[in-house]
C-alpha cells in the first residue's frame, strides 16, 4: 500500500513552521492514542502513520530530502521503520519531548496526565504489591471571579478509599499474606504450546492473586479482603488563575485506592467555566458592554462600572463614539503561570428609549434640525 503524502498526513501545507508541525502531530497523537482508542486498529495505524510523519518533518535534514524526493528519498536510513516498535507505547516516548509539561503543573507529559499517567492496566506495581486503583475524573465548575485570581476548592467525592481496619492489607488482624501457590510468587503463568513453527510461550497475569503474587490467608470481614471499602473522601483543589474550560489538572494519588494497598489511582480535574451576568471572556481579557444616554456620549460623563472584585469610576471623554473600547488596565484575569492581567474592555453604546413622551419628541425633533447635531448624506 502506497504511503500518504506526510504533510497531508498531518494536515499542514509546504511552508509550515516547527511549531505548526509540532502542533498538528500533537493534535493527531492526542486523537488516535490507544488509551483512547481501545482495541480500535484503525486508529492505531493513524497514530502511526502520525508518528512516522513528524519523525520525517521536525527532522531539517530528512524534510528536505522528502520535499526534493519524496518517499523514495528516504529509503535506506530515512523514516524510522515504526513497524519495528514493539507496541504504541514506544512510539509514545520516541517523541516524548514534545509532549512534556502537563497542565497547570501536573508533571510528566500530557497524555500522562489525560490518562492519569499510564492505564490502570499498564501501570506499573512491585511484585508482592496489590492492584492499582484507578482514575476518577471531576468537573468543577468555576465563576469568573474564582478564574480571575485563582482559588481553593473543597468537594466530597465517592471513591473506594483503603480500609482502616486492615491498614489496607485485606488480611484480618493477626494474620498475613501468603506466597500464591499457583504461581509461586511471580504473579504470572505461562503456557507452552507448540505448533509448526516452533514452540510458543504465553505469559498472562495469574488469576488466582490477579498478578500480584501473594493471598490472602484469613480476609478482613471489612472489607471482603479487598483491603479498600466505598466511601467519602473531601480533596482540596489549588487552582491557578487564568484556567479555561476543558482544561485539566491531574491530583496523582486521589483518585480510587488500589486493592490490597495497590498504588492509587489519580483523579483528573476538568474545569468549567460558568456565564457571568457582565463579561464575556476573550483571553485574559474580559469585555463589558456600557449603555449610555446620547447627551452623556455627547457631553461626556464619569460612569460607575462593575469589575471582577467590585466597581470602579471610569471617565467618559466627550464626544466617545459608539463602539468604541475605554480599557481599564489589569482589571481583567491574571495570566496562568506568569506575572500580570489582562485588561477590561469597556465597549461604548448607546442607549435608545423604546417609548418617548410628547415633550420629549417635541424636543428631539427641535434637536434633530441644529446645525451639530444634523446629519447630512
Amino acid at each position: 500500500m502506497d504511503k500518504r503524502d506526510y504533510y497531508e498526513v498531518l494536515g499542514v501545507d509546504k511552508n509550515a513552521s516547527k511549531d505548526d508541525i509540532k502542533k498538528a502531530y500533537r493534535k493527531l497523537a492526542m486523537q488516535y492514542h490507544p488509551d483512547r482508542n481501545p482495541d480500535d486498529k484503525d486508529a492505531e495505524e493513524k497514530f502511526k502513520e502520525a508518528a512516522e510523519a513528524y519523525e520525517v518533518l521536525s527532522n531539517e535534514e530528512k524534510k528536505a530530502k522528502y520535499d526534493r524526493y519524496g518517499h523514495s528519498g528516504l529509503r535506506g536510513g530515512g523514516a524510522q521503520d515504526f513497524e519495528g516498535f514493539s507496541n504504541i507505547n514506544d512510539i509514545f516516548s520516541h517523541f516524548s519531548d514534545i509532549f512534556g509539561g502537563g497542565f497547570a503543573g501536573g508533571g510528566g507529559s500530557i497524555f500522562d496526565d489525560f490518562f492519569g499517567g499510564q492505564s490502570s492496566q499498564s501501570r506499573g506495581r512491585k511484585r508482592g504489591t496489590g492492584t492499582p486503583g484507578s482514575d476518577l475524573k471531576v468537573v468543577l465548575k468555576l465563576t469568573l471571579e474564582e478564574i480571575a485570581t485563582g482559588v481553593t476548592k473543597k468537594i466530597k467525592i465517592k471513591k473506594y478509599i483503603k480500609c482502616e481496619v486492615c491498614s489496607g492489607t485485606g488480611a484480618k488482624g493477626g494474620t498475613s499474606v501468603k506466597t500464591c501457590p499457583v504461581c509461586n510468587g511471580s504473579g504470572e503463568v505461562r503456557n507452552v504450546s507448540r505448533s509448526v513453527f516452533g514452540q510458543f510461550v504465553n505469559i498472562a497475569a495469574c488469576s488466582n492473586c490477579d498478578g500480584e503474587g501473594t493471598v490472602v490467608d484469613s480476609p478482613c470481614k471489612n472489607c471482603s479482603g479487598d483491603g479498600r471499602v466505598y466511601g467519602e473522601d473531601t480533596i482540596k483543589v489549588n487552582v491557578p488563575s487564568g484556567v479555561t474550560s476543558g482544561s485539566y489538572m491531574t491530583m496523582r494519588g486521589e483518585g480510587n485506592a488500589g486493592k490490597r494497598n495497590g498504588q492509587a489511582g489519580n483523579i483528573i480535574v476538568v474545569f468549567e467555566e460558568m456565564p457571568h451576568d457582565y463579561f464575556v471572556r476573550e483571553g485574559d481579557d474580559i469585555i463589558y458592554e456600557l449603555y449610555l444616554s446620547y447627551p452623556q456620549v455627547v457631553l461626556g460623563t464619569e460612569a460607575e462600572v462593575p469589575t471582577l472584585n467590585g466597581k470602579a469610576k471610569l471617565k467618559i471623554d466627550p464626544g466617545t463614539q459608539p463602539g468604541k473600547f475605554l480599557k481599564m488596565r489589569e482589571k481583567g484575569i491574571q495570566h496562568l503561570n506568569r506575572h500580570g492581567a489582562g485588561d477590561e474592555l469597556v465597549r461604548i453604546n448607546i442607549h435608545v428609549p423604546g417609548k418617548v413622551n410628547s415633550k420629549e419628541k417635541e424636543l428631539l425633533k427641535e434637536l434633530a434640525e441644529m446645525p451639530n447635531i444634523k446629519v447630512s448624506n
